[in-house]
């Protein structure tokens, strides 16, 4: 597969998450906003409206031109990176994970200088974890992934290829 064709595939796929983060927070601004929790799993897992302006565990408050430069800064990076990655099959997980991330930055992005804050309905009461959404869910599983894909998939080598920081020094001798 040819670079162009992958960047279009790329593109589209981090669209369609994108519509979906955005439908899921539009869908919760509609019917939860205003509005009391809504139990999923009673005392376990609920759907509750909150208007994020920092990050998580209310970190950050107000903090909106950091996040979004901050965000920028980080895309530009991720971009970089992943037109670094090999057009093998090898490397379609590694590309996965960069759409995740990609989608679930730009998801939160696009709240933070349409709203000036972010959109939040997830809420796992039994353990108070702080109120999330899709966009960081993306985010998440792409860390987790990446972790992963760090330790168990890939060799040294061919993340060298991909971050070159990381070439080893048996490449260069």
């Amino acid at each position: 597969m040819n670079k162009k064709i992958m960047y279009i595939i790329t593109i589209l796929s981090t669209a369609v998450l994108l519509f979906l983060d955005q439908i899921a927070k539009y869908l919760a601004v509609l019917h939860l906003k205003g509005q009391a929790a809504i139990p999923i799993i009673k005392n376990v897992f609920e759907l509750q409206y909150l208007e994020n302006q920092g990050a998580a565990f209310g970190i950050m408050q107000g903090k909106k031109t950091f996040f979004v430069i901050g965000t920028l800064i980080f895309l530009v990076i991720v971009g970089i990176l992943y037109h670094n990655i090999p057009l093998t099959k090898r490397f379609t997980p590694i590309r996965i994970v960069a759409v995740l991330i990609i989608a679930g930055a730009i998801g939160n992005m696009i709240d933070r200088v349409v709203h000036q804050y972010v959109i939040d309905f997830f809420y796992f009461k039994l353990i108070n974890f702080p109120i999330f959404n899709v966009a960081d869910i993306y985010v998440v599983v792409a860390c987790i992934l990446f972790i992963l894909l760090m330790l168990f998939y890939y060799k040294e080598e061919e993340l060298g290829q991909i971050f070159p920081f990381m070439k080893s020094k048996k490449a260069e001798e």
